[in-house]
Order: C-alpha cells, then structure tokens, then sequence
C-alpha cells in the first residue's frame, strides 16, 4: 500500500452531516490569516461549541495535513497543494478525488452500497473482509460511522432509517469509478502485489478495472471461484454477467459480477458453460475437452448447483444472459 493511503479517517466536529461544511472553514480561515497553530486551535474553540481539548483539535488538523489539505510552514499553518486545488474547484467531485486518493477503503464502501442500504454493522465488516489492512477491532462501529458521514457530507449517501443507501449522487459517482480509477496503483492483497495486479487487468479482454471494485467483489465471495474453487487472488478476474462491453451500464454493478479463475472466466466469456437461475452449472454440449482439470470442474459437474447465496447475483441478469446463448 503506497505511503499516502491512509487507513485512518478523522471526524470533523460540527455533525455527521456537516464535515465537509467544517472542511470548508478550517480552509477559509487558514487562506485568509495564516494562523499559527495557537491561533488556529483558538478558532477550533471559538467556532464550535463544546471544544477544548488542544489534542482533539490538533489530531483533526493533523489529518487535514496527512490527507495534503493544510501545510505547515514554520509556525504558520497555510493551504496544502490539495488544499490549494480543492478551494480553487470548489465542488464535490475534486473533494471525493482527494478523499478517495488519499484514503483506503472509500470507493468499496461506494461500490458496497450499490447494491443495497448496510447498517454501520455491516459497513464495519465490509471494510474490515475488504481492506484487512484496516485493522481496526471487529464489531467496531466507529470507524465505519466516520466513513459514512464523510460520504454523507458529500451527499453521496443517506440515512434510512439505522440502515445507509447511495444517494443518485453516489450512485453516479459509482457508475464512472470502475473505469475512472482503473489505474490505482493500490492493491487489496500481498498476493495481488507479487503477481503485479495492482492495476487490475481480466484474462480474456484488454480492459482494466479499479482494484477496489475488484477487491469488493472477492470479498462477497469470500475470494474464492464458485466454480473451480480456486482461492488464490492472483488467479482470480472479475467476471460479468452481462458483458463489459456491450452493458456499460452495469459495470460497476456488484450483483452483476462473479470472482473466476482466469482459466474459468475465459471459458464463460467463449460460451463454453454458464449458469441457469437455479444457480446450476450449465455446459455447452459441444464442448469437448481432455483437460481434467474442465472435465472435474465443468462437464462432470454439469446440472451441479454451485454455492452461490441468492442475493450475490441478479437473476435477472443471468437470465438476460442465457437467452443470448443458442444451447441454453
């Protein structure tokens, strides 16, 4: 994980909903006067009621100058270099770039919420299964409730209820990121690492996915191919349901992909099997193979269920899927 990745997410004072309004005039303040850190701790104080502790206030600035929002320059504090972009953009979607850049665990979180409102419960065991290097004691609420309200002052998500969903906001952010972040250079797993898949490519086509959609779809399903039982991530695509290609629309739709061996994803992508609404394994009948390995996993399995949880796939789309297929 490159340095500037942080696995801390600081709360702003001033509520859930309101970080990004604090944000906002902790940077005003700063461009304006240049405070020193006692001056700068005196209007923390003068601002918002109920703050005092000096190290409360100063662990919120020293994320702010982990993340590259504020600058120390001798004994004055100023606009970092993303400080200094972010008043000049002035808008939601540079601040996400630098949240998301700068912190591990954003964009799956978004990508998580896609499909279907989770509980802070469920949010905290999202993170912890997809970002281990978080660290963070399971059961922890917290640190999920901070990311949250982070997005929330975004107006990416909203509180239904005790549960949190994408806002149409969050939703369109989700649409573009699988491919807009497709050159992360982070990676979920020192597996991942070794084998040089930080920037993500699949076996069959030339296409590039973000290493967290890809880290979020393993860790759905326990990082293992449903149909070979291969676990190890390095031999391991995302897999869609309904082509990346020609339903760019569901890209970046969990319940539309599947983690496959390379070998697997390759043989679904030509036709050679796939998978009926029951969730049974269905082979081409014109598919002839020595291998034992397919012969084992594929065409001695066929009309197999394979252990796959209903709620992982849209049938919908596997329906959709199968129509196309002349043998089906």
């Amino acid at each position: 994980m490159p340095p500037d990745r942080l696995r801390s997410i600081v709360p702003m004072f001033g509520g859930g909903a309101h970080y990004v309004d604090t944000l906002d005039a902790i940077l005003e303040f700063v461009e304006a006067h240049s405070p020193t850190t006692d001056e700068l701790v005196g209007w923390h104080r003068g601002t918002f009621a109920n703050v005092s502790s000096r190290n409360s206030i100063m662990r919120r600035v020293k994320y702010l100058q982990q993340v590259g929002f504020l600058h120390r320059n001798g004994e004055h504090w100023q606009l970092g270099e993303v400080g200094r972009e972010y008043v000049q953009q002035d808008d939601t979607e540079t601040l996400l770039r630098i949240m998301c850049g700068r912190n591990v665990g954003f964009r799956s979180l978004l990508y998580a919420l896609s499909a279907g409102s989770m509980s802070l419960a469920e949010i905290s065991d999202q993170q912890l299964n997809t970002h281990p290097e978080l660290g963070w004691t399971r059961g922890e609420t917290d640190m999920a409730k901070q990311r949250v309200n982070w997005l929330r002052s975004m107006g990416l998500v909203e509180k239904r209820g005790d549960e949190y969903g994408l806002t149409d906001d969050g939703r369109h952010f989700v649409e573009d990121a699988v491919v807009t972040w497709a050159k992360s250079d982070w990676s979920s797993t020192a597996a991942d690492t070794e084998m040089g898949a930080g920037t993500y490519q699949t076996t069959v086509h030339a296409r590039s996915v973000d290493p967290e959609f890809r880290a979020t779809v393993l860790s759905r399903h326990d990082g293992t191919c449903p149909i070979s039982g291969v676990d190890h991530p390095g031999l391991l695509d995302v897999a869609h349901i309904l082509s990346w290609s020609d339903y760019p629309e569901h890209r970046a739709d969990l319940t539309n992909a599947l983690p496959l061996s390379k070998t697997h994803h390759a043989a679904f992508d030509r036709e050679l099997f796939t998978i009926d609404q029951d969730y049974r394994l269905r082979v081409n009948p014109s598919f002839n193979t020595q291998s034992d390995l397919l012969k084992r996993t594929l065409v001695d399995r066929a009309g197999e269920r394979i252990p796959l949880s209903e709620v992982r796939l849209n049938l919908e789309y596997v329906a959709q899927h199968n129509a196309a297929l002349e043998w089906v």
